[in-house]
């Protein structure tokens, strides 16, 4: 028997944290007032409202996991979300946290150009415990753990990249790379650093050399390395749209089709290969799969001020913004 009365069909995307946006799709919508709509206990924001779609805000103080959200006078809990817990705050990250192998999520304290502060590098446990886990080292900026099982950082101000060792001790292994941001590993070992004013170097035993040259950013570089060993780059600049940039193993590099407008940390998801993008739109933005790599991004988690994005050993997603890092489980 088909129905006539108001009806939600969808709500995406299927994750945020708070101030995250979701679009409620459907029909029959309440349009002559702006109808009240929870998500969990707590009301909503309407940003925008028709018969046939809705787009909320998600509240503050949200407990995490999967929250049904509710319109006024339509009945039923119809659509979830699954929101994001913080999982650490009063940080100051730059690019993507990452995770070791036990699940521990490593997290940086960047702070201003030039200024040192008491903690560099946070190792967040499972259990969201907050441990000071590295200290002096400048600006550390970008991080990736290297096939010696060590974690690698970088500082923009000094231009360097530093090995920090278990018990927080670290030596730099490389130097003169300019301002020194992302960092991927590839499977042969070499390390790649991106130097925000247009260079990507590629380290081996210590030496850097040029592999590439790219457009200079007014942010971070942001760097991840593909399962056929491509290197993938997002270098937002001042423009309205940015590309994210796709370097073969010979240093040939090109655009992806698809342009994002301001792209941040980059990820490729362990269990299907997928390249993921921050995408740090004015007033919103969001995480952003791409299963055609120049097709249509799919939005995966809502939020504002997103930064990185990691994926850990258990199937743990984690996003961060500037101060504050988020787990979906």
């Amino acid at each position: 028997m088909s129905s006539y009365g108001p009806t939600i069909s969808s709500g995406t995307p299927l994750r945020a944290v708070e101030g995250g946006r979701v679009t409620l799709r459907g029909h029959g919508f309440p349009v002559d007032t702006l109808p009240d709509i929870t998500v969990g206990d707590q009301r909503a924001r309407v940003l925008f409202a028709s018969s046939v779609c809705i787009v909320i805000a998600l509240p503050p103080d949200l407990e995490s996991g999967p929250r049904p959200i509710r319109i006024e006078d339509i009945a039923g809990e119809t659509v979830y979300v699954s929101v994001g817990g913080a999982w650490a705050t009063g940080l100051h990250q730059v690019d993507n946290p990452v995770f070791d192998p036990d699940g521990n999520l490593f997290v940086t304290y960047s702070g201003s150009r030039g200024q040192e502060a008491p903690v560099s590098i946070f190792r967040v446990t499972r259990e969201g415990t907050r441990e000071p886990f590295a200290s002096g080292i400048v600006n550390p900026t970008s991080m990736a753990f290297g096939p010696d099982g060590r974690l690698y950082v970088s500082s923009r101000f000094e231009g360097a990249v530093y090995r920090v060792n278990a018990d927080g001790t670290h030596g730099q292994v490389a130097s003169d790379l300019g301002v020194a941001c992302g960092l991927a590993f590839d499977e042969d070992g070499s390390l790649y650093v991106g130097d925000r004013s247009g260079t990507i170097f590629r380290v081996r035993d210590g030496r850097a050399e040029p592999f590439a040259t790219l457009p200079a950013s007014v942010a971070a570089f942001h760097l991840a390395i593909s399962p056929g060993g491509d290197l993938f780059v997002s270098a937002p600049t001042l423009a309205t749209y940015d590309h994210v940039y796709r370097i073969g193993r010979g240093g040939g590099v090109r655009s992806l089709l698809t342009r994002f407008g301001r792209p941040q940390g980059l990820a490729f998801s362990p269990d299907e290969g997928v390249l993921h993008v921050i995408d740090a739109l004015a007033g919103g933005g969001g995480l952003y799969r791409l299963p055609d790599l120049d097709g249509e991004p799919e939005l995966v988690a809502s939020g504002t001020g997103f930064i990185g994005v990691a994926f850990g050993p258990s199937g743990e997603l984690a996003v961060a913004s500037n101060d504050t890092a988020y787990r979906f489980d």
